[in-house]
């Protein structure tokens, strides 16, 4: 996809930008080691470089399964500047989601960590892989910390195939030089990234990100703060992931504008209180589940997280009593916003310039326009009315990769413009302020990702024992959702246990998609058409919780 107005605004060159403004200045903290703006770009473009060798091409598609890390730093801007389009995926996917996603994008090129390669190898040949990269979590660390995690079996290990098809990483950067990188051509219309969502369908959907779209979004997001401190005086606790777009645009968008990032490989709550304290940390992003589990840690006041002046809520509504319990310990409010993948993170941010109304969840950023409509008919509705949110942005994403239907079905074209249907139903008030009120009932919130109940569904009737399945969301304080599994077995099984169709699903979903509970059922309610009847179940289980 070419840029029709010649406009070459990209991601690497508003990063190498920043490096001539802020180049000894810290971008990335890892595992207590410092990396500077100079030292990423040198090691992002080293590793561009033997993309190029290694036979990329412009337009290739380079999944990156690996965790948080700086290794996912460089990789993420070495294929930006390749002119490849990146793939980033969870970590904790198994070959079963591995090998949709890279079937579905066409990914030729995968980076990957040394505990998640046996997944690539069982793929490799059937998906068309020509070369995994190889990454271990401490390879661009000091030697000494090297040796330190070696010797006292402080890092994850995994087993590496020496083939000609497996490459490993840190060569890649030791061994690599520039020459081969040509003049950089990307344009702000071409795709940088192809991210994959859950949501109501039975596969994760591709949403392809631009150059220009990511830029405009992540500006705007990543500077939201700026009535509280200067951008470039940010530093971020990186707990959130760089494969979510929340992780992307409130966190690693903070090396466009000067400040820095910690990168954490999970989340562990003594790292992040120890980060802060020690870094003076100004940022933390988080979903309900972790400012929860924040507030009920019994090692807390151990810490002095007085540094933090601006922490955000996405991924799910944030319940009042955590904002209430969270302003009377640290005297701040958690700020929250609301987006998508398909919006390109935010949509509504609440401003740092004044008090935000209980329960919102913002005001409209300005890239974005939103109509708040009827779900049945698209008629607006009036103001301070529940309805349907639209989204329209002049980059926004227009359609999924490879999906026509679902792309059918969630843009819509109205006053001559494409409109992205959220399928979330929000109200705005007079002053412009925007409040959640419920979700699509075919999507689960659980530790703020979006789980799609058919895809779960597909993977237990695959099951020779399993008839039919039903999933839905059971409220939760702690996680927003647990996964509950209705299902209804073939009528001469026996012997077949909740226990088993928990592993099956383990054994093919990533561990946040598999349910916390089976129940087993006779039969399931439909519609006079046949369709399952999802809301049946969620009003059963919502009387259950009243009893």
């Amino acid at each position: 996809m070419r840029s029709v107005s010649g406009n070459k605004e990209n991601i690497f060159k508003a990063f190498s930008l920043a490096v001539a403004k802020f180049q000894n200045r810290t971008a990335v903290i890892y595992l207590g080691t410092r990396f500077s703006y100079q030292k990423i770009l040198h090691l992002a473009e080293r590793f561009a470089s033997s993309l190029v060798d290694m036979g990329v091409k412009q337009n290739d598609r380079i999944i990156l399964y690996i965790p948080n890390s700086i290794q996912w730093i460089v990789a993420w801007l070495g294929t930006q500047r390749a002119g490849a389009v990146a793939v980033p995926i969870t970590p904790i996917y198994t070959a079963y989601d591995l090998r949709y996603i890279a079937k579905d994008s066409g990914a030729s090129f995968i980076v990957c960590s040394d505990t998640n390669y046996g997944y690539v190898k069982e793929v490799f040949e059937e998906v068309g892989f020509k070369k995994a990269i190889v990454t271990r979590l401490a390879d661009l660390l000091p030697w000494w910390k090297r040796l330190f995690g070696w010797t006292f079996d402080r890092i994850p290990k995994g087993k590496i195939a020496k083939d000609k098809n497996t490459v490993s990483f840190r060569s890649m950067i030791v061994r690599s030089s520039q020459g081969r990188l040509g003049t950089l051509t990307r344009g702000d219309q071409d795709m940088a990234e192809i991210l994959y969502t859950g949501g109501t369908t039975k596969f994760p959907k591709g949403v392809p990100i631009s150059h220009g779209l990511y830029l405009q979004s992540a500006m705007e997001q990543i500077t939201i703060s700026r009535h509280l401190f200067p951008p470039e005086e940010n530093v971020i606790i990186g707990s959130a992931p760089l494969f979510h777009i929340l992780g992307q645009t409130c966190g690693l968008a903070v090396l466009l504008v000067g400040g820095s990032l910690v990168v954490m490989p999970k989340v562990n709550l003594d790292a992040i209180f120890d980060a802060v304290q020690r870094f003076k940390a100004k940022t933390l992003i988080g979903v309900p589940t972790l400012y929860r589990m924040i507030l009920e840690h019994d090692r807390l006041d151990l810490y002095d997280l007085g540094s933090l002046e601006y922490c955000f809520n996405g991924g799910d509504v944030l319940p009042v009593e955590i904002n209430e319990r969270w302003k009377r310990k640290f005297g701040k409010p958690i700020y929250q916003g609301y987006g998508a993948t398909e919006t390109c993170g935010g949509v509504t941010m609440c401003p740092t310039n004044m008090e935000n109304p209980v329960k919102s969840i913002g005001r409209l950023l300005p890239s974005k326009k939103i109509k708040i409509v009827d779900p049945e008919t698209l008629e607006l509705v009036p103001v301070g009315k529940p309805g349907e949110l639209l989204v329209h942005s002049e980059r926004m994403v227009r359609a999924y990769w490879n999906k026509p239907e679902e792309t059918a079905e969630a843009f819509v074209q109205m006053d001559g413009l494409t409109w992205y249907r959220t399928a979330d139903i929000v109200s705005m008030d007079e002053q412009g302020n925007f409040y959640f009120i419920d979700r699509t009932v075919d999507t689960i919130k659980h530790k703020g990702y979006r789980v799609s109940s058919s895809e779960i569904e597909s993977v237990l009737q695959e099951h020779s024992a399993v008839v039919a399945a039903c999933v839905v969301g059971i409220p939760d304080r702690k996680v927003g959702e647990r996964i509950k599994a209705f299902v209804v077995l073939k009528e001469d099984v026996k012997g077949i246990t909740g226990y088993d169709l928990i592993k099956w699903c383990r054994e093919r979903l990533a561990s946040y998609k598999v349910p916390q509970y089976i129940e087993f059922r006779d039969m399931l309610p439909k519609s006079k058409v046949g369709k399952l009847l999802r809301r049946e179940i969620r009003s059963e289980e919502e009387r259950r919780a009243k009893v």
